[in-house]
């Protein structure tokens, strides 16, 4: 693992991390509780690793500010991978469903915006500066955030 990956894993600074490497510098805390788990289970630094990016499109749904699932998008190929960091289904951006379909994906996406039969949505667009109706859009513009909830969507691409 790379240190910059470590200080993202743990929290700290990549310096953080090259003391701890260079100087012999203790671990402590928190920190140091992770090592020793990540010691004991190699196996979950896979679990927590972020993915390449293969598609064009990558969208993150979090709780808060825990990450849930990442959410890679071919729209020319009409094709959807994503990887959950939860067990709980309730958190995950399609529940228990590990392979959705591009289909899944844009009901996903329409779930996170408003609707579009609502009522007066010509004016909602125009709030948004947006021409037409379309989830991705409305999710760039709102991250994809509800009244009702504590998720939110962050886009890359």
């Amino acid at each position: 693992m790379k240190q910059k990956e470590l200080a993202g894993l743990m929290n700290v600074s990549v310096k953080t991390v090259e003391h701890w490497e260079s100087s012999g510098g203790t671990v402590s805390g928190a920190a140091a509780a992770m090592l020793c788990i990540l010691r004991e289970r190699p196996w979950l630094l896979e679990e927590l690793e972020i993915p390449e990016k293969e598609f064009p499109l990558r969208l993150r749904y979090l709780n808060q500010n825990r990450l849930c699932t990442i959410i890679d998008v071919n729209d020319r190929e009409q094709r959807v991978k994503i990887k959950n960091y939860v067990t709980d289904p309730l958190y995950r951006a399609f529940g228990r469903n590990e392979h959705p379909t591009y289909e899944e994906y844009e009901e996903f996406l329409e779930s996170r915006c408003f609707p579009r039969t609502r009522d007066k949505m010509k004016i909602l667009l125009e709030e948004l500066n947006l021409p037409f109706y379309d989830p991705l859009m409305i999710i760039q513009k709102t991250k994809g955030k509800m009244a009702e909830d504590d998720f939110w969507i962050e886009i890359e691409r």
